[in-house]
């Protein structure tokens, strides 16, 4: 690297970090937006509660991701967003913020089939456990509740941005979505005529943005686990009518 391509290099890192600190005066440190405290300060008190209540290492660790989630709601300031650049609170939001999961599964039945039962949203909570309620609204939108962490739910409404007959489903939520989110479905034959392979990608940005999404984990409610989750059971739905349950059957336990 030659002195002048260093002499350059300084000089934009000199530029970047005088807007840095001149943004962060103008703000009063504050880049947590609106939405985003009222989430943390909903999940980090009952984080903190449940942490100390278990007293376990592992709650521990709850109680701290609790109080993290306190502080940035009390302050509206979150050190990971000022060392990552990030202002939600001004509308500079770094445009991979959130988290992205993208799950295949094999499923033995034609696209046409499998097409035919995603193309209808209120069949989703059928097989993806996580939601409560889909209920269709007109040709393109639909109104969408999910199961949140510590028993709490969020909606939204989505709308179908691409929709390609046996082949392809792109949808987004719209207006002020509790959890801006955006998917797609893919229809492919499979290889050897073993039916159709599934393709499904999710992009989200829970409302605490990636904190939210590392507090969600803790919990249980991993995204990348849930998605994959979904599509099994929506395999079984298609193979075999239903998901398999041992719920409410006798159990054999005690007998000879």
């Amino acid at each position: 690297m030659t002195t002048l391509q260093q002499g350059r290099i300084r000089r934009v890192q000199d530029a970047a970090g005088r807007y840095r600190g001149s943004h962060k005066d103008e703000t009063g440190g504050v880049n947590v937006g609106g939405a985003e405290r009222a989430a943390s300060a909903a999940l980090g008190l009952p984080l903190i509660a449940l942490g100390l209540r278990r007293g376990t290492f592992g709650g521990l660790a709850l109680a701290a991701a609790g109080g993290m989630l306190a502080y940035r709601a009390a302050t509206g300031h979150c050190k990971l967003y000022e060392a990552l650049n990030i202002d939600s609170a001004h509308g500079a939001v770094a445009p991979d913020r959130g988290v992205f999961v993208e799950k295949t599964f094999t499923v033995n039945r034609t696209p046409e089939e499998c097409y035919k039962v995603w193309h209808d949203f209120e069949n989703l909570p059928r097989f993806m456990t996580h939601l409560k309620s889909v209920r269709v609204l007109d040709g393109r939108r639909s109104r969408w509740e999910a199961k949140a962490p510590l028993g709490a739910s969020v909606s939204w409404d989505a709308e179908v941005v691409s929709d390609r007959p046996n082949e392809e489903i792109r949808w987004r939520s719209v207006g002020d979505a509790d959890v801006a989110n955006a998917g797609s479905v893919r229809f492919r034959p499979a290889p050897g005529g073993r039916g159709t392979e599934v393709s499904v990608e999710m992009h989200y940005a829970p409302p605490a943005g990636r904190l939210g999404a590392t507090v969600a984990w803790l919990l249980g409610e991993d995204p990348d686990l849930q998605v994959r989750e979904d599509l099994r059971h929506f395999k079984e739905v298609m193979e075999a009518g239903e998901i398999p349950t041992v719920k409410g059957q006798p159990s054999c336990r005690g007998r000879g």
